[in-house]
């Protein structure tokens, strides 16, 4: 049996997940990482997309995130998300009207800015969508 440590996710607005886990895949800037008990110390950019959580029980959960950084210990794992959501709690047909609706918002942006924010967030939903 694997080593355990303690991981939680926590985003702005809540504390998505905290456990005991036998392993976590973090998207990290330079690559998919994988961390496990008695990790080195370790702190990393998050890029947008999908966090992988086995827990000591064999489930495997998956959040996707948009950007921000874990703290990496050889007991724990903390990710601070700017934003995060379980892949479980996305409604499939919202998320689908969310993305026309951007794509139509990119379209329809005049300034480079207005089409910077708007491609951001359909880079968002984009990477929604792959980790359904």
């Amino acid at each position: 049996m694997a080593d355990s440590f303690n991981f939680e996710l926590v985003s702005p607005e809540r504390l998505l997940l905290s456990a005991t886990v036998n392993e976590v895949v973090i998207p990290g800037m330079d690559g998919e990482m994988t961390v496990m008990a008695h990790h080195a110390p370790t702190m990393t950019t998050i890029k947008p997309g999908v966090v992988t959580v086995v827990t000591t029980d064999g489930r495997t959960e998956r959040f996707v995130v948009f950007g921000g950084f874990a703290d990496i210990v050889p007991d724990g794992c903390t990710l601070l998300a700017e934003s995060a959501v379980a892949v479980a709690d996305i409604d499939r047909a919202d998320l689908s009207q969310r993305l026309q609706n951007a794509r139509e918002d990119y379209a329809d942006a005049t300034s480079d800015n207005a089409k910077q924010k708007a491609q951001q967030y359909l880079d968002q939903l984009t990477t929604l969508e792959a980790a359904l």
